[in-house]
């Protein structure tokens, strides 16, 4: 029996515990991502200032000059899929919410949810991080230096803010298509799956449905480029692959969880191992084709490895995100203190990390360690930092309702 067998879509539990738990390793991965770029082997210089120009420092607010081997492959592993795989879980709730609050009453959440954090981490926090790219390229900072650098840029970079107003955006979308088609999860769902849960069937249709989406726009657009509105911040070429995974997950969604494609005795979760051996491989077919293209780009144009490349990139994308799904979906289910605090407050430490994160790296410019040593710190401090700032804030009754466990009982986790 398909799983989708009913009318409209079918609410699931609103916490589940494996990927409150996946969910809490990205956030743990995005941090790491964060913590090592200062040190990434290929790093750009630092700005003359933040107005000069360039704004690479945006991707890279510190960069010191001791580095780290293999982080562009661990930054490179990590951009391959994480934001795509956040999305996708982000996407699990929306069916369930919508249906049990209604169009209005989601957005309205949602606003608060989303919007509120967004407004604080855009307008504070993001400062406060690329405060620290000045200090670093300036003699003698000042406040009102900062200040004036800042609003001569004439946008308004907010760091991993981003996310929040697109998942903002595509759930608008999902209340929308809600509206006056009911029935669109429910036909993503029997298109993925077909007429049971089959993990191959899934994997491959959201292959190619990935394939036919990015890869003609990275074509058209530079995949590294991102576009920008004010604070609103989103990488282009990457829109329409991240709102498919948004739908995969409100395709998933319509499930009930506990029993078909995310089930701990399922098929996708009984072949972990499998999937967990996969997923290297398509990574080192991505690494391949990215190398062979490169190669290819100093002798001339070479449109068939271009192609080849942001091919390899969706399958890697894919697999990988398969591959956790089955990891978490099969062994994290025990009980664990420590996991169910990073789950708590993996949102607050998404907020909260990047200017930690910027201001440790900082600290650490004229500290005589190699770059994995700074590396190592910077990602066990920063996430500490972030984790005890979060159980705090949390202790305030009006944080808790915006990013604490009320607000996932009110309707869905982030």
């Amino acid at each position: 029996m398909c799983p989708t067998d009913v009318p409209g879509p079918t609410p699931v539990v609103s916490r589940v515990l494996p990927i409150d738990r996946l969910r809490a390793f990205l956030t743990a991965l995005v941090v790491t991502h964060h913590a090592v770029l200062a040190y990434h082997p290929y790093a750009p210089k630092p700005p003359a200032a933040l107005n000069d120009g360039s704004m690479i420092w945006g991707a890279f607010p510190i960069v010191d000059q001791m580095r780290m081997p293999g982080a562009d492959l661990l930054v490179g592993f990590n951009d391959s899929f994480f934001m795509a795989l956040m999305f996708l879980l982000a996407g699990l709730f929306v069916p369930g919410g919508i249906a049990r609050h209604g169009g209005g009453r989601y957005l309205r959440e949602r606003a608060l949810r989303l919007g509120a954090p967004f407004v604080v981490a855009a307008g504070v926090l993001a400062p406060l991080a690329y405060a620290a790219t000045y200090a670093q390229v300036t003699a003698s900072p000042t406040l009102s230096g900062f200040a004036s650098q800042w609003l001569a840029l004439g946008v308004w970079p907010a760091g991993p803010a981003w996310f929040l107003w697109v998942l903002f955006v595509f759930g608008a979308l999902a209340a929308l298509l809600s509206r006056f088609a009911p029935g669109w999860a429910n036909a993503s769902a029997r298109l993925l799956c077909g007429d049971s849960a089959r993990p191959a069937r899934a994997l491959w249709v959201l292959v190619a449905a990935s394939a036919l989406v990015y890869v003609p726009t990275a074509m058209l657009l530079d995949p590294t480029r991102w576009a920008s509105f004010g604070p609103f911040f989103v990488q282009t070429a990457r829109i329409p692959l991240y709102f498919l995974y948004f739908v995969t997950g409100a395709a998933i969604g319509t499930m009930q969880m506990d029993r078909h494609l995310l089930s701990a005795d399922g098929k996708l979760a009984r072949r972990w191992f499998l999937w967990a051996n996969l997923a290297p491989l398509a990574f080192f077919f991505l690494v391949a084709a990215f190398l062979m293209m490169l190669d290819a780009s100093r002798k001339g144009e070479a449109p068939w490895l271009l192609v080849l490349t942001h091919f390899a990139f969706v399958l890697s994308c894919a697999t990988t995100s398969f591959a956790l799904l089955a990891y978490f979906s099969r062994k994290m289910h025990q009980p664990s203190r420590l996991w169910n605090s990073l789950a708590e407050n993996a949102f607050g430490i998404y907020l909260l990390h990047y200017p930690i994160v910027a201001w440790l790296q900082y600290a650490l410019l004229d500290v005589s360690l190699p770059g994995y040593a700074k590396a190592a710190i910077v990602i066990i401090a920063g996430l500490g930092i972030s984790w005890l700032v979060a159980i705090a804030l949390r202790q305030f009754a009006w944080v808790e309702r915006v990013i604490g466990r009320g607000a996932s009982k009110s309707l869905h986790r982030i």
